[in-house]
């Protein structure tokens, strides 16, 4: 799992008059909860570039005043003219307890049924994956060399090793979709 590093600072007033100065210093009021008390704090504006931005998934190491904290962006809130990220919500990390993040699917392999002249599709991009943060994919690789036109891989078939995914299992993630090559070749043989 990839980790960014951020750095901020802790906030002495809470409250709309001090998010908007912030606000005016380029600085996202943010919280953290999770483990122990909400820590209240303020981000750079440009640091979130790096989380937002990227479509892998990632924890944060947030450094506040000194102190480092493990955690992962829990929610996100835009400003609804401009879209500038108005306010952030971090849920910090535990070892021993599990979370849920929304993880990628890529494919490997080259599929029979695309050397055929079938299309890939896919059906659902990202899977929601409940792990402990130790155990949790950066991605999750399917191997579609084996399929052929019309098949498919649901949720359960994709082996899950120290995570789970929470995905209904009879849900498709990948199928093979006939085109009109694959057609024309099915009649030429049948002829």
């Amino acid at each position: 799992m990839r980790v960014v590093s951020m750095s901020g600072s802790l906030r002495e007033n809470v409250g709309k008059k001090d998010a908007k100065a912030l606000r005016r210093d380029a600085k996202v009021p943010c919280v953290m909860y999770g483990k122990g008390e909400q820590k209240i704090f303020a981000l750079p504006l440009t640091q979130f570039d790096r989380i937002i931005f990227n479509p892998a998934p990632c924890f944060v190491d947030i450094n506040i005043d000194g102190t480092t904290y493990r955690a992962m962006l829990k929610d996100i809130e835009y400003h609804p003219v401009t879209d500038i990220v108005y306010h952030a919500d971090f849920y910090e990390l535990s070892d021993d307890k599990e979370v849920v993040m929304s993880i990628p699917v890529h494919t490997t392999g080259t599929s029979k049924g695309v050397m055929k002249g079938g299309k890939l599709a896919y059906k659902q991009k990202r899977l929601n994956v409940k792990a402990l943060p130790a155990n949790m994919p950066s991605e999750i690789l399917i191997d579609i060399t084996n399929l052929d036109v019309a098949q498919r891989v649901k949720v359960q078939d994709i082996a899950c090793e120290n995570y789970a995914i929470l995905n209904p299992k009879s849900s498709e993630v990948v199928v093979i979709n006939s085109t009109r090559a694959t057609a024309n070749a099915t009649e030429e043989t049948a002829e």
